[in-house]
This record gives structure tokens, C-alpha cells and sequence, in this order.
């Protein structure tokens, strides 16, 4: 988590040296007098914005899912998505997606880029013409859904992704992988 706010507070140092930058070199020639005063006091605001600081997923505590109405599947995971296409699965999967999910992945599975556009997580199994292929492509990606979920993703110390082992049951990160599947982008 440190390395995502050290991410952030470079990048308001950045924004606010442009913004410094554009505001000077546009209003100068209009402002001349109150030019370092109005400075001084957008130089004020932008420091106080730049000394917050966010976390990229905070003290945001994951919302219970309830998965009451799907077919429970017991304490072995699953290898692969038995809610496929399952509308009561996509039901709670979009509940559960726009809880816990949609805050660093995006609305309705769109990304803005600092996430992984999960729309096209298995679009490159769409494209498999031959059908065990495509089979062997979507189970694949079902596990690596699976462990990522449960895992979570950790890079050099930096949390980009927190795990869910513990949080959610596998029907819940099944009706979601169920939802994604129905945000899937062409190929």
C-alpha cells in the first residue's frame, strides 16, 4: 500500500508543477500586479491537496456477498466457472463486481487504465477456432481469476491488488467471473 500513496504524491507533485506552470505562463500577461499573490494562493491550495494523500484501496473494508440463491459448491474450489451464463449467478456477480470491485477496476468493468480491463480477461479465447482449445483457454483463465482473486497481486513490496482468501466464498468470485463474462469486449 506505501508504494501506491508514493505513486500518487509524485504524481500531484507533477499536476501541481503543471499547473503552476500553465496558470503563470497563461495569466501574466493579464495579471501583472497579482500575479505572485494569486500564485502564492493556487501554490497554497496545490500544496495542501498534494500533502493528502489516498491509498489505492484505503480502509475500504469488502462487502459481503450474498450468494444464498445460487447452488452452493461445497469446500473444494472449482477449476472452472460452473455459473457460466447462469442469470442468478450474473445477478449477484454485478452486485458483488459494483461492491468490491468496481472502485479500482471500473463501473460496469471498464477500466480507466490503472487497473486491468477486465472485459478482456479471456477475450483472446474467443478467438480459438478449434472448441478443446477454447475449452483448455477459459478453464485457464478461470484459475488464474480463481487465484488471482484469492490472492491478490503484490509486487516488490507494493499491494495492487488485495486477496480475498477469507473474504469470499468461491460462489461469490464465481458470479463474478459470471458478470465479467457478459462485460467481455469483442475480439
Amino acid at each position: 500500500m506505501h508504494g501506491d500513496k508514493d505513486w500518487f504524491v509524485q504524481l500531484a507533485r507533477q499536476l501541481q508543477r503543471l499547473y503552476i506552470n500553465l496558470f503563470v505562463s497563461t495569466w501574466r500577461p493579464f495579471m501583472k500586479f497579482k500575479t505572485s499573490i494569486l500564485c502564492g494562493c493556487f501554490m497554497f491550495c496545490a500544496a495542501a491537496l498534494s500533502s493528502m494523500h489516498a491509498e489505492a484501496h484505503g480502509d475500504v473494508t469488502p462487502q459481503a456477498v450474498d450468494t444464498h440463491s445460487l447452488p452452493p459448491l461445497g469446500e473444494e474450489l472449482r477449476t472452472e466457472n460452473p455459473y457460466r451464463g447462469l442469470p442468478e449467478a450474473i445477478k449477484v456477480g454485478v452486485s458483488a463486481y459494483t461492491q468490491n470491485c468496481a472502485r479500482c477496476h471500473g463501473i460496469e468493468a471498464v477500466s480507466g487504465g490503472m487497473s486491468p480491463d477486465l472485459r478482456e480477461m479471456d477475450s483472446e479465447c474467443l478467438e480459438q477456432k478449434d472448441e478443446a482449445k477454447k475449452a483448455a483457454c477459459f478453464k485457464e483463465v478461470d484459475n488464474y481469476f480463481m487465484a488471482t482473486t484469492l490472492k491478490g497481486r503484490v509486487r516488490n513490496g507494493a499491494v495492487y491488488m488485495p486477496p480475498y482468501k477469507g473474504v469470499f466464498n468461491q460462489e461469490a468470485i464465481w458470479a463474478m467471473k459470471a458478470y465479467l463474462e457478459t462485460r467481455r469486449t469483442a475480439p
